[in-house]
């Protein structure tokens, strides 16, 4: 499975085409960049291993691993990248605004479960994280 997140950049806050295998599975939110400042940016571009996680606020999640000079990087529900994120990725069902979204838990139950699926049959997955140039 290729699992890629084509983003567009904003002042105050990030959007993204979450793509499975070349299909669009749902949108994203996060941090606006900010130098990979913890707590206040977006990660890098890149590309990151994925695994799972079990987070006591969350529940089950996926984890980015390999990121530079950050840890705990997450792709879990929010609606709202600056009141709800630290560096995290958020999948939306609908984008309301850069860095805002609706219908999270919705998104992200579909994300997880075919992430999921796909780490159950192979050893490893990752994501790469690019600049959004899909027209």
């Amino acid at each position: 499975m290729e699992i890629k997140l084509h983003r567009t950049y904003y002042s105050n806050g990030t959007n993204g085409l979450l793509m499975l295998d070349n299909q669009l599975v749902c949108y994203t939110i996060e941090l606006p960049w900010r130098d990979n400042e913890p707590r206040v940016s977006c990660i890098p571009e890149g590309e990151y291993p994925l695994a799972k996680r079990l987070s006591p606020n969350h529940g089950k999640c996926l984890l980015l691993k390999n990121v530079p000079n950050r840890s705990l990087i997450l792709i879990h529900p929010a609606n709202n990248a600056i009141r709800e994120l630290q560096g995290c990725i958020a999948p939306v069902s609908k984008l309301t605004g850069p860095g805002c979204g609706d219908r999270s838990r919705m998104a992200f139950n579909t994300v997880l479960q075919q992430v999921y699926a796909a780490l159950n049959k192979q050893h490893s997955l990752t994501i790469q994280i690019v600049k959004n140039e899909l027209k």
